[in-house]
């Protein structure tokens, strides 16, 4: 295989064995960057690591962490914070999705969601934010969600305080070097929905995108410096729409286990 000429700058990656955070992982390689990749899995992680390594001839390091874990956040900043092989691009893609209606879930649960989703990637960006200043140089990559435009429950709230951070983070930063940018995918082929026991059969086929399209225009995206991307034109339209539409419209049905 063809790879381009190495960079020399290091990416890291959270939640990066599967879905979003593999394919992250795998164009940010084929563009000739270093790895880290952190997920909790430490079996996938090191197979991960070993098939990027192979086909991209790069380094890749793995950091076993849980990220709704206080020892597992604080394992990630101390890599954010080295000095050596500086950190040049952060992709907060790790979460997961309750499918129960708030009233219904355990409140551990909504707890360990919120932190993941909002507290872990605010510590992480907050810890890798210093050395890009110094640096005049970084990117942070936010993967947010179609649902942050939308009122649909804690995990909409957690999306909508990631869009608006990253808006404020690259509005504030980019003229240091350093872009924020929310990518923000609707309905998307990856483990996420599975992981939920969600039935994917009720969302037409059409609305379903592909984690290569997402990812290919979320790095495009923070290339050119946007604080916020919708991939796909099609969904880009219905955020238009919703944005005017009334909120009863758009809120959805309640949801509930299957």
């Amino acid at each position: 295989m063809t790879t381009p000429q190495s960079t020399g700058t290091t990416a890291l990656i959270t939640g990066a064995t599967a879905g979003l955070g593999a394919e992250f992982a795998r164009q940010l390689a084929e563009q000739g960057h270093h790895l880290v990749l952190v997920a909790r899995d430490s079996g996938r992680l090191a197979a991960k690591a070993h098939e990027l390594e192979n086909n991209y001839s790069i380094d890749v390091e793995v950091i076993a962490a849980d990220l709704t874990d206080d020892d597992g956040v604080a394992a990630v900043v101390e890599r954010l914070s080295a000095e050596a092989r500086p950190v040049e691009i952060l992709v907060n893609n790790a979460g997961f999705g309750l499918l129960r209606s708030f009233e219904e879930n355990d409140i551990e649960d909504e707890k360990a969601h919120l932190k993941l989703l909002v507290e872990t990637p605010m510590v992480l960006s907050h810890a890798a934010l210093p050395g890009m200043l110094r640096r005049r140089s970084g990117k942070i990559i936010n993967v947010a969600s179609v649902a942050a435009f939308l009122p649909r429950g804690t995990y909409s709230a957690a999306k909508g305080w990631l869009v608006a951070f990253s808006r404020w983070a690259n509005l504030a930063y980019s003229p240091q070097g350093v872009t924020v940018t929310a990518v923000c995918p609707g309905l998307t082929h990856t483990e996420f929905h599975d992981r939920m026991e969600m039935d994917k059969s009720v969302a037409p086929r059409w609305m379903w995108l592909n984690p290569e399209r997402v990812v290919r225009e979320g790095l495009a995206a923070s290339q050119h410096g946007k604080a916020v991307w919708v991939p796909s034109k099609r969904y880009r339209v219905m955020m238009a729409a919703a944005q005017v539409l009334p909120a009863r419209l758009t809120t959805g049905p309640p949801r509930r286990a299957r």
